[in-house]
């Protein structure tokens, strides 16, 4: 039977709308796939920057691991280097210093600028040294290694130019150096001189009092003669009796002679001291 006009009408109407649909579809899923397809790409690209960025920061953690354990290395070797030293020193001192030198060294420290270097001795627990104000001239940095050779953050608080004192602060918690009176030294009694001769860190050397009230530089008889070996690099550093107590700072000695050392003597560095933080800290600490 022929079809009808309307018959025809109605079937290519919807066979169009078929072919619209299939069309239509295509594309959408044309669409989709290509945004998938685009999605994915991304995706990749992003996994592929974090593997990246994670290779990278697990090289650098096994770069930093590598260099801790190589400083941690150094550091053991150090303080057993200062061990065997300690060790060596107590052996050749007297029998009048053998402990008191393993207490005290620890309390001595390496005073560095950029164009010197000298010793000081920490005075309160919580971090306060005295040098000579001479080690510091000229520099314009200022930084202190204590005996384990770590850099401690370092604040210079001021000076007495006359005493030839510096007082400076350093971050922590540390065993200090106890000041005897200088009025109670006896011409003939042993010491020891505690510094970094030459840069050779925490060397010690031991002699008597040769003179007491000797003038200095500033024409003061305030200085204790002493024939324990001083060199540079001791400017700062502490002399102490057999009972451990700081009498004088190391601060001079004439190169025309032979043991000729002079050092500040410990009511002056006391005064001192305390003249600066008084003037500074608006406090005494010793």
């Amino acid at each position: 039977m022929a079809l009808r006009k309307h018959h025809k009408w109605i079937i290519g109407s919807f066979s169009s709308i078929v072919i619209i649909f299939m069309v239509v579809t295509g594309i959408l899923l044309n669409g989709i796939i290509v945004k998938q397809t685009l999605n994915h790409n991304e995706l990749s690209n992003q996994i592929d920057a974090l593997q990246t960025d994670t290779q990278t920061k697990l090289n650098e953690l096994t770069n930093s691991l590598l260099e801790l354990e190589s400083n941690l290395e150094e550091t053991k070797t150090t303080l057993e280097k200062n061990q065997q030293e300690l060790t060596k020193l107590k052996a050749s001192a007297s029998e009048d210093f053998s402990g008191i030198i393993e207490t005290s060294i620890k309390s001595v420290v390496t005073v560095r600028t950029d164009v010197s270097q000298g010793t000081g001795f920490i005075i309160t627990d919580d971090g306060y040294v005295v040098t000579n104000a001479h080690v510091l001239s000229g520099g314009k940095q200022v930084y202190v290694l204590d005996y384990e050779q770590n850099v401690k953050t370092t604040q210079f608080i001021g000076y007495d130019e006359t005493l030839d004192l510096a007082l400076l602060k350093i971050s922590g918690n540390f065993d200090s150096l106890e000041l005897g009176s200088s009025n109670e030294v006896s011409v003939g009694e042993k010491v020891i001189a505690i510094g970094n001769p030459l840069g050779l860190q925490f060397s010690v050397s031991e002699g008597i009092i040769s003179g007491v009230d000797r003038a200095g530089p500033n024409e003061l008889e305030i200085y204790i003669q002493t024939d324990a070996a001083l060199n540079p690099g001791n400017s700062g550093g502490p002399l102490i009796n057999k009972e451990g107590e700081v009498i004088g700072i190391n601060n001079f000695k004439v190169s025309s002679g032979e043991s000729l050392g002079f050092a500040l003597e410990s009511d002056y560095i006391k005064s001192g001291v305390n003249q600066i933080s008084s003037n500074v800290l608006g406090q005494t600490l010793i």
